[in-house]
């Protein structure tokens, strides 16, 4: 997975900037009262759920989005080997 410095701390981590790469992973999220919801291409978990902490994403969020993305790399790497 590329490094994201935005990841380096979890609990410091920006709810605009964690939903600009939320939007470019996952595209656009539904939204429900103060809840963006992404879709993925699997079922359950991680579910990319995230909402606003203050100015701040909710560090559990973070992490979650970060194991998604992880996730979201491997099944890329395996439908698509580089070569």
């Amino acid at each position: 997975m590329k490094k994201n410095p935005l990841f380096d701390n979890p609990n410091s981590v920006r709810f605009d900037d964690l939903l600009s790469i939320c939007r470019k992973n996952f595209g656009e999220p539904r939204i429900r009262g103060s809840h963006f919801i992404f879709k993925t291409p699997w079922r359950g978990e991680p579910r990319i759920n995230i909402q606003k902490d203050g100015s701040q994403a909710k560090p559990y969020q973070v992490k979650a989005v970060i194991q998604a993305i992880a996730k979201l790399e491997t099944i890329n790497e395996q439908e698509y080997p580089s070569r």
